[in-house]
Formats: structure tokens, sequence, C-alpha cells
């Protein structure tokens, strides 16, 4: 077990990854940080996803860091679908192993 973390999971409102990203997420939070709250924070409303630095659909942070190792902040904040490279070929939610690594 790895305590209580801040845990965020970004979305906007036509995000079809997002119901998969937070299932994913509240399975692993269950099994490594139980007791910590994820907050689901809909970035639709450009003004909120620009105020939240919002990096696309679904997004989750973990005390503040988005879980993708080696995240560049786009600097862009346009409500959209987020894809995730990784050594598989793109994927449309984060890794397992991307939020067990944050978590511990």
């Amino acid at each position: 077990m790895t305590g209580r973390h801040d845990i965020e999971l970004l979305w906007f409102a036509d995000c079809p990854n997002h119901p998969a990203a937070r299932k994913l997420l509240a399975e692993v939070v269950a099994e490594l940080s139980p007791g910590s709250e994820i907050r689901d924070i809909e970035a639709t409303d450009p003004a909120v996803a620009e105020r939240l630095r919002f990096a696309g659909s679904p997004s989750i942070r973990i005390d503040g860091r988005d879980v993708q190792p080696g995240f560049e902040d786009p600097g862009d904040y346009t409500p959209r679908c987020r894809v995730y490279p990784t050594d598989r070929g793109l994927a449309r939610i984060p890794l397992r192993e991307w939020i067990e690594a944050a978590l511990r």
C-alpha cells in the first residue's frame, strides 16, 4: 500500500475513452492506494481546459503529475481526445503500468 494520493481524471464530454480510463484507474487505485479519492474533472469548456492546462482526454494526474513517462506540456489546451505513444503503438488511455508507477 502506498498511502493516499491526489488523483485527477480530466476529460471532455465527447471523449469515448473516458469510461475505460475511469474503470482502469479505479481498479489500480483500489489495489495500490485504497482510500484515495479520484476527482473526475470535466474540461469541456475551453476556459476550464486552459486553466487546468488540459493535455487532452483522458488525462490522469497523480499528485499533480501526468502519469505518462516523460510527459511534456503541449501548450495547447483545446478540449480533444488524447493518444499516448507506447512501445506497443498508440494507446487511447494511459497504460496500467504508468498508473501503477505513479502511485508507487
